[in-house]
């Protein structure tokens, strides 16, 4: 096994299938990071989303993608041309992958892509035990999605942070006032009750309780983009608060709850989510 892949491996308590696969999906994406990094991704788009926040943030929930912006809209930039970079860098680390770009529908902001390897392969790579391999079905595929915003909303900043692991490198991150604005928009825009996503009221606790601070305009960007905020005036502190305490109302605290937990360490710690509580968590949040 290469030496930065047995100490990055190192940081994980392996018990179970389940826990080889996360700590499996979570080292391939950071060596993509590193292949994008090398490919000068960075200089043209930033990292940003549920993955973004466990890498560099410490999120203590798994995110299964990889999420992107562009720093400007830019209708002809093209993923693929990054495929290269990302098959040469975890293959340069003994994982055998390929990376399929898909054809983005013309009306979609989003160009996606996919890093795809055969599950029980990788798991020899960085050799996991038998009785965990025994128990993957045979070519079981493991999929990482990456998806780039090629027509992002304004407002937002950047920075630069980096990593030590598998080598010291460099990643373009939003702001966590943006990335917060971000993750609000996804709270308040999900336009049916079925659509609420358990991830996206975690990570609101988690921003609340450790990144309070939300850059308003962008979140306004964000909404007015997607049709959530089409008034003449500016969205004001008020009207966000007021949005807030109206999706609050209509969660399913139950639904959100079943949809996260696979994705949290502890599901224990989701027994005080009530109405009540997101209300006290709102309460925090502070605009900037």
């Amino acid at each position: 096994m290469n030496e930065a892949i047995r100490q990055m491996l190192s940081a994980y308590k392996i018990k179970s299938l389940e826990d080889s696969l996360r700590a499996l999906r979570e080292i391939m994406q950071e060596i993509a990071l590193l292949g994008l990094w090398r490919g000068k991704f960075f200089e043209k788009a930033a990292f940003y989303g549920g993955t973004a926040l466990r890498v560099l943030y410490g999120l203590d929930r798994s995110s299964e993608d990889l999420d992107f912006s562009l720093l400007a809209a830019y209708q002809e930039f093209n993923l693929a041309d990054y495929s290269r970079a990302l098959k040469k860098e975890l293959e340069s680390f003994g994982f055998k992958v390929r990376v399929e770009p898909k054809v983005r529908k013309p009306e979609a902001a989003v160009q996606p892509a996919f890093i795809k390897a055969e599950t029980r392969a990788q798991m020899i790579t960085v050799e996991f035990g038998q009785n965990l391999i025994r128990q993957v079905p045979r070519n079981q595929v493991l999929k990482i999605k990456l998806e780039v915003d090629i027509n992002p909303p304004s407002g937002f900043m950047t920075e630069m942070r980096y990593l030590l692991r598998p080598i010291p490198f460099a990643v373009r991150v939003f702001t966590l006032p943006d990335m917060f604005a971000g993750k609000m928009h996804a709270v308040l825009g999900r336009g049916w009750k079925s659509r609420m996503k358990g991830r996206d009221w975690y990570d609101f606790v988690w921003f609340a309780a450790y990144h309070p601070e939300l850059r308003l305009a962008h979140l306004e960007q964000r909404m007015r983009q997607t049709g959530h905020w089409t008034g003449p005036a500016a969205l004001t502190e008020d009207d966000f608060r007021h949005l807030l305490v109206q999706r609050i109302e209509e969660v399913n605290i139950e639904q959100i709850k079943q949809e996260v937990e696979p994705f949290v360490k502890d599901p224990a710690s989701l027994a005080v989510w009530s109405k009540d509580f997101f209300l006290d968590v709102a309460s925090k949040i502070k605009l900037i």
